[in-house]
């Protein structure tokens, strides 16, 4: 894995064999993370990744400027290394919650300026998990929400989506909320 740009960029670590996770690639995150900075600054922002797998995404956050991360993560594999790099980098930004996810979405009532969501692309309840976010107590007027998937899924007709970015056979859908209350 490795870690592209900001305070920890160029770093690389070796992830372990039998980690389950499909981490989102190299290429896919750069884009990605241009698109986010030119739209906005990261620093100074409270982040969410569901799903965390290796913490790529986490680390670039980390990276980059994010006030704080948090990282949700079920398998204990993957949480060891997403551990182990926190320690190599001495990193004090990112908080690792061992867990499921949708616990997580129903309990915490903790809001976010950006939630990262990367399923596994095969997850049963995939379709229902950006829908879950979007009405969750984890966003509030102005939070983005960014969902990695396959082209096998279509969110364009869920409310505040206003992005779809493909690269390569990975698909992120990028939506705002707008709380008109």
């Amino acid at each position: 894995m490795r870690i592209i740009r900001g305070k920890y960029g160029r770093r690389r670590f070796d992830v372990p064999k039998n980690i389950t996770a499909r981490p989102t690639t190299d290429f896919a995150r750069e884009n990605l993370f241009n698109v986010l900075e030119n739209l906005d600054d990261l620093e100074g922002k409270r982040v969410c990744d569901l799903f965390a797998g290796t913490g790529a995404m986490s680390w670039e956050f980390a990276s980059r400027g994010a006030l704080s991360v948090t990282a949700v993560e079920q398998a204990p594999v993957q949480c060891a290394f997403i551990r182990e790099v926190k320690e190599k980098l001495g990193d004090t930004t990112l908080r690792l919650f061992r867990g499921d996810v949708f616990r997580f979405i129903a309990r915490d009532a903790e809001s976010y300026d950006i939630v990262f969501a990367d399923p596994p692309y095969d997850h049963p309840r995939f379709a229902e998990i950006p829908g879950l976010i979007l009405s969750s107590g984890l966003v509030t007027d102005g939070t983005l929400v960014i969902v990695e998937h396959s082209k096998n899924h279509d969110f364009s007709s869920l409310p505040g989506f206003f992005r779809h970015l493909v690269y390569g056979s990975v698909n992120f859908s990028l939506f705002k909320v707008c709380n008109d209350k």
